[in-house]
């Protein structure tokens, strides 16, 4: 649960950053300053998936992994390569 709340407050702090992103773009602040906060965004959004990533894996993908039931098993494996594949574009 941590790490999902981790997560909430690099949401936050993205969600901030874009708004300010946004407002410097429209006001034709230098190029190098946008990508500068468009990379700290980008950071921000990484991080917080991977702490979700190791939360789902710890949790609900563990929990899955136990069971004796294979087509949950397949499911959840096929989750993670989804979204890895996903992330990895």
């Amino acid at each position: 649960m941590k790490d999902k709340q981790d997560a909430l407050v690099n949401f936050k702090k993205a969600h901030s950053h874009l708004a300010n992103l946004i407002k410097m773009t429209e006001q034709g602040e230098y190029c190098i300053n946008i990508m500068q906060q468009n990379l700290a965004v980008i950071g921000l959004l990484k991080s917080a998936h991977q702490m979700l990533m190791e939360n789902h894996l710890n949790t609900c993908f563990k929990t899955a992994m136990s069971t004796k039931n294979e087509k949950r098993k397949q499911e959840m494996t096929q989750e993670i390569l989804g979204v890895t594949r996903l992330f990895n574009k």
